[in-house]
């Protein structure tokens, strides 16, 4: 209770806030992680083959009814209570900046205005030859898992349409890059929250943060490599801490 105590002081009093989130917080809806078995025909699949470039180029259908599959998942789970104090936070401290590296919507179902998405969306794909953002088909029904569904073609120049994630070996998007790195640089608090500290260059975010001076506050349920640069480390889960926190630093 102590240090809930002594991070929810620090949050109060930040002018601006960074909240850094990653795979843990989506995993308490539901939204099942890189780490995680997968489930049905797709434990045939390494999922980290199929988030390629090259995997995509070798078999488009395959790739793309993986990720519709993605997709029908988390539409069919809500935002946690984790996220609801995210938003929270932002309603609180009007200068917050939501980072996030999952690419699902659960924050902006939420409430969360304009997240910073590093690593894409499910819900952002785009040609893969004139990068216009096309427009994806509504969800009929759960994808057969394995199945293959072709991509759809882009509405401006019918190239073939990719999913809107970053793929191991690509570079983040330059935008949301330099926006996280701003918001870290000029935080005076950051929430890191549910992420391992172990994917770069996005784990970088928090240490920026904690080299220009700002307080950098932990919501983990397992110790990571961020232990040592957090000035206050909350172990538990982001669902059960965050709303705690939230109740401490502005008490109605």
């Amino acid at each position: 209770m102590e240090h809930l105590r002594e991070a929810a002081k620090l949050l109060a009093q930040a002018q601006r806030v960074a909240v850094f989130t990653g795979a843990g917080i989506s995993a308490e809806s539901g939204v099942p992680t890189f780490r995680d078995a997968l489930t049905g025909l797709w434990e045939r699949f390494d999922a980290q083959s199929l988030a390629t470039p090259q995997a995509f180029q070798e078999d488009p259908e395959l790739v793309w009814g993986w990720y519709e599959w993605r997709r029908h998942r988390v539409t069919s789970v809500r935002p946690n209570a984790g996220h609801d104090a995210v938003a929270a936070i932002e309603a609180h401290a009007p200068h917050t900046a939501v980072i996030t590296q999952n690419v699902d919507d659960l924050h902006e179902r939420a409430g969360s205005a304009q997240s910073v998405h590093l690593h894409g969306s499910l819900f952002a794909p785009r040609c893969t030859i004139c990068a216009e953002p096309a427009v994806l088909p509504a969800l009929t029904g759960e994808p057969d898992g394995g199945r293959r569904l072709a991509p759809p073609s882009c509405a401006s120049c019918g190239g073939m349409i990719r999913p809107g994630v970053v793929w191991f070996g690509e570079s983040l998007p330059e935008a949301a890059l330099e926006a996280a790195v701003r918001a870290a640089a000029d935080a005076d608090v950051l929430l890191t929250i549910g992420t391992s500290g172990l994917v770069y260059p996005a784990a970088e975010i928090p240490r920026l943060a904690a080299r220009s001076g700002a307080a950098v506050i932990q919501v983990n349920p397992q110790p990571t490599p961020l232990d040592r640069i957090a000035a206050v480390n909350l172990h538990g889960p982001a669902a059960g801490t965050l709303p705690d926190l939230v109740s401490l630093a502005w008490p109605d």
